[in-house]
């Protein structure tokens, strides 16, 4: 199919995009999905920082990830999903509307599964996203011949996981942990699985890389809101201090790095060569969205928590805040550095990454010595000097192609 996605609006066969289509920018119904999104991943970060300020480390981090994680997969396969078959029919926004509906059912239940571990709500929500999905693939797999086996097998792949997940929520004890890990792992198989030799999907490069810049940026804009609040706080709490203030500005500092940081490179291409070699591979770059996505809003969880000390009486300590900033801006820089190690010119820069990382925590492990407020500003020149040397090395223009 070629041309608009629009020019048919009421039902149209669902036989697939043109990949070579020049100019592929997101839908207002696509920003629509990805702002519900957010307000699911604003929901888990708000979660991870209140159990980490009442001082539960790895309860917050477990109950993070578990519900990062099936954000972040229904957000990945419906994007790659609109990449290739995005109608922009009325089935096709209803559909759409139904998923949207699965995430704030999804995000509802995101506080009761960080207090107790129940993840019945969760469980319905993600349920609901990823049949919906289903739905969609369905009418793919009637539409586009070529596109058929790998569409099948996926529905039938993912319409059984989700049988297994209500399973799931019936188990107890260890055996509920083991067969939680099943669960997430035969979800990353089952994608595997269905696109194996798959030559017949039509995935847009230039979209796909726009989704995920996109989102990256909205969920760093969920960082700016904490960076607002805690300037908002240095500038009215009776406790204030400069360092809150020094804090607020290194926040900033740190988004600005970090956004420059994802965005120097051409995403475009990437993907598209990525795509030429195989699928498989351009889904690593998927798994490696989730520690981008997961480690940029816990980033602003972060970011609260260090201006607890400095006002609040809590049990946050000045280093354990430190670490609430500097792990996640770690875990960015390295996973960047990954996704750089695909490029054989490049092989210098994730033994650089390393050592960054292992700075930015080291800093944060000074914060008693040096105060919390200069830790910040090390992660910052930190950041800034590998950022220089990126820029430095690749020459990388300021723009990105399109499509």
């Amino acid at each position: 199919m070629t041309g608009s996605a629009s020019s048919q609006p009421w039902v149209r066969p669902m036989s697939g995009r043109d990949p070579r289509e020049k100019s592929r920018p997101s839908t207002p119904l696509e920003l629509l999905f990805d702002l519900t999104y957010i307000v699911a991943v604003a929901r888990a970060a708000l979660e991870l920082r209140d159990d980490l300020v009442q001082g539960h480390p790895a309860h917050a981090l477990a109950g993070y990830c578990i519900v990062f994680y099936g954000l972040w997969w229904a957000w990945v396969n419906s994007t790659w999903f609109a990449s290739a078959y995005d109608t922009d029919d009325v089935p096709y926004r209803l559909l759409t509307l139904l998923q949207m509906a699965g995430v704030l059912i999804y995000s509802a239940g995101i506080p009761a599964g960080f207090a107790t571990h129940d993840f019945v709500v969760v469980v319905g929500g993600y349920v609901v996203m990823r049949l919906s999905l289903v739905a969609q693939v369905l009418r793919a797999a009637a539409g586009h011949p070529e596109g058929r086996g790998p569409a099948l097998r996926y529905a039938a792949g993912v319409g059984a996981i989700q049988l297994g997940w209500i399973g799931w929520l019936s188990l107890t004890g260890p055996t509920r942990m083991a067969v939680l890990a099943v669960l997430l792992a035969t979800e990353l198989a089952v994608q595997a699985w269905a696109r194996h030799g798959d030559q017949g999907t039509p995935w847009h490069p230039g979209h796909i890389a726009e989704r995920y810049g996109e989102f990256t940026i909205i969920v760093l804009g969920e960082v700016i809101s904490a960076v607002a609040v805690t300037a908002s706080t240095a500038v009215t709490d009776k406790k204030a201090s400069p360092g809150l203030l020094i804090i607020a500005t290194s926040g900033l500092l740190l988004v600005f790095g970090l956004w420059w940081s994802y965005f120097r490179r051409d995403s475009v291409q990437d993907i598209r060569h990525e795509l030429k070699e195989s699928v498989r591979r351009t889904f690593l770059r998927s798994i490696a969205h989730f520690l981008i996505f997961a480690s940029v809003a816990a980033l602003g969880a972060g970011l609260q928590i260090a201006i607890q000390p400095l006002t609040h009486g809590t049990r946050v300590t000045q280093d354990s805040a430190a670490f609430a900033v500097a792990i996640p801006v770690a875990v960015y820089v390295l996973v960047l550095a990954l996704l750089d190690a695909s490029d054989a010119a490049k092989v210098g820069i994730p033994w650089l990454s390393l050592l960054i990382s292992a700075l930015l925590l080291g800093a944060a492990g000074a914060t008693p010595l040096i105060t919390l407020p200069a830790a910040t500003v090390t992660m910052v020149v930190l950041v800034v000097g590998l950022l220089v040397y990126y820029l430095s090395r690749d020459k990388t223009p300021l723009t990105q192609e399109a499509g």
